[in-house]
């Protein structure tokens, strides 16, 4: 996935112009951190010690899985077309 990531920076290309250097160092950082490359910069910077990298991974499982859920649940609140207009409420 990492190597995905890569090739996908590889493949832009930013534009200076109007000798507009700030904007385009603008422009590339958005994308660098859309595409998360900042994010593996920063955790492969340092040595991570196996007990701390087991606990970042577990936490971001269960970040994502917390996420989805709430999602899932907003979704479902903020629907339109459904028989109940707030389940549960009489």
């Amino acid at each position: 996935m990492n190597l995905r990531r890569h090739t996908q920076f590889l493949a832009r290309t930013i534009f200076v112009k109007n000798n507009d250097v700030e904007k385009a160092a603008r422009t590339m950082n958005r994308i660098l951190s859309s595409e998360g490359i900042f994010q593996q910069y920063r955790l492969t910077r340092y040595f991570e010690k196996p007990t701390n990298t087991r606990r970042r991974v577990n936490f971001e499982r269960c970040k994502a899985i917390y996420n989805e859920d709430m999602t899932a649940k907003i979704k479902l609140l903020t629907r339109t077309v459904r028989e109940e207009a707030y389940p549960g409420c009489s």
